[in-house]
C-alpha cells in the first residue's frame, strides 16, 4: 500500500511538499528554450541581417558603397537621393517595370486560382476513369521541366510572343498544377453534405461552386494568392525568354538590366533591390498565418 502525503494549507486549499517541486535547472530551460532561441537566431543571421546590409548600402554614396562595409552612413545618408535616381533611370524603365509586374502578377493569380479551385473540386468530390490519368498530368507539371526553345515556336505561331497576355498563360501554365494538389487537398475536409443541401435547395454546378464551396477555400485561397504572387513577381526566366523589349520590361529584368549598366554604383543597384524586395515582404508579412493554415488544412485529412 502507497501512502500519498498532502499538505494542506490555513484556508484548506492543497499545497504540493517542498519536496516535490523540481527548480528549473539549466538544462531543463535548455531543453524548453533552446529551439526557439536557435530558430530566433538563424532567423536573425538569413533574413535581418542581409536586409538590413541591403537597406545600409542602398543609403550610402557611390564611394562608401563600393567598400561593401556593415556600418552606419559615414558622410550622410543619401536614401531619399538615391530613390529618385533610380526611378529615373532611363526615362523611368522601374516604374512601367512595377506597372507590368504587377498586371502580370494580377492576371496570373487570378486565374490560377480560379482554374484550380475548379480543378481540384472536381478531381476530388467526381471519381472517374480520367482521374488517374488528369493526376498523372498535374504531377508532370510538377517535374517536367519547360521546354524553352519549343515553347517560344508555339507561341510565335499563335501570335503571341512579346505579348503580355503570352506571358500570363505561360505563368498560369507553370504554377497550376502545384494551386490545383492545394485545392484537392483542401477540398477535401469540406463535408459532401453541404453539397447535397445546395443541392436540395435548387442551386446549380456554377452557383453550387461560386457560392457555396468557394467561400470555404479561404484559407488556402490566400495561401495560393500569396505564394503564387511572389513567385510571379520574383520570376526572372520566363520574362527573359518570353516577354523580352523594354515596353515589357518586369522589375527582376530592371535589376538585371541594371547591375550590368551601373556596376560601379553600388548603391543604386541596392536601392534597386531594395525596391524589389518590400512588396513581397509585406505580404509574408500580412499573410504568415493564413499561409501555414492553407498549406496544413488538407495535410491531415485526404
Amino acid at each position: 500500500m502507497t501512502i500519498t502525503r498532502t499538505l494542506t494549507t490555513a484556508d484548506g486549499k492543497a499545497r504540493i511538499p517542498r519536496a516535490d517541486r523540481r527548480p528549473m535547472t539549466v538544462k531543463r530551460f535548455l531543453r524548453k528554450y533552446l529551439l526557439g532561441v536557435i530558430a530566433i537566431i538563424a532567423s536573425i543571421i538569413v533574413f535581418i541581417v542581409p536586409f538590413a546590409f541591403i537597406f545600409l548600402t542602398a543609403a550610402k554614396n557611390s564611394q562608401e558603397a563600393s567598400l561593401f562595409e556593415f556600418s552606419l552612413p559615414q558622410q550622410g545618408w543619401m536614401l531619399w537621393e538615391n530613390l529618385v535616381t533610380v526611378l529615373q533611370t532611363r526615362d523611368f524603365i522601374l516604374v512601367r517595370a512595377f506597372v507590368n509586374s504587377t498586371i502580370l502578377t494580377v492576371a496570373s493569380v487570378t486565374i490560377m486560382v480560379v482554374l484550380a479551385a475548379m480543378v481540384g473540386y472536381v478531381l476530388q468530390r467526381r471519381k472517374s476513369r480520367w482521374n488517374h490519368l488528369i493526376n498523372f498530368f498535374v504531377l508532370a507539371g510538377l517535374i517536367v521541366p519547360p521546354a524553352v526553345v519549343p515553347t517560344i515556336w508555339v507561341m510565335q505561331g499563335l501570335g503571341i510572343f512579346k505579348t503580355m497576355p503570352g506571358m500570363i498563360l505561360i505563368e498560369v501554365t507553370f504554377g497550376l498544377s502545384f494551386c490545383i494538389l492545394l485545392f484537392r487537398a483542401f477540398v477535401s475536409t469540406i463535408p459532401r453534405e453541404l453539397d447535397e443541401a445546395a443541392t436540395i435547395d435548387g442551386a446549380g454546378p456554377m452557383r453550387l461552386f461560386f457560392q457555396v464551396v468557394l467561400p470555404l477555400l479561404k484559407p488556402v485561397v490566400v495561401t495560393v494568392i500569396v505564394v503564387q504572387a511572389v513567385a510571379v513577381f520574383n520570376d526572372f526566366v520566363g520574362p527573359l525568354y518570353f516577354l523580352p523589349g523594354d515596353a515589357n520590361a518586369t522589375v527582376q529584368l530592371t535589376l538585371y538590366n541594371f547591375s550590368s549598366q551601373n556596376l560601379t554604383e553600388w548603391n543604386l543597384l541596392f536601392m534597386d533591390i531594395l525596391l524589389i524586395t518590400i512588396p513581397p515582404l509585406i505580404l509574408y508579412i500580412f499573410f504568415n498565418r493564413q499561409i501555414v493554415a492553407g498549406m496544413t488544412s488538407g495535410a491531415v485529412k485526404g
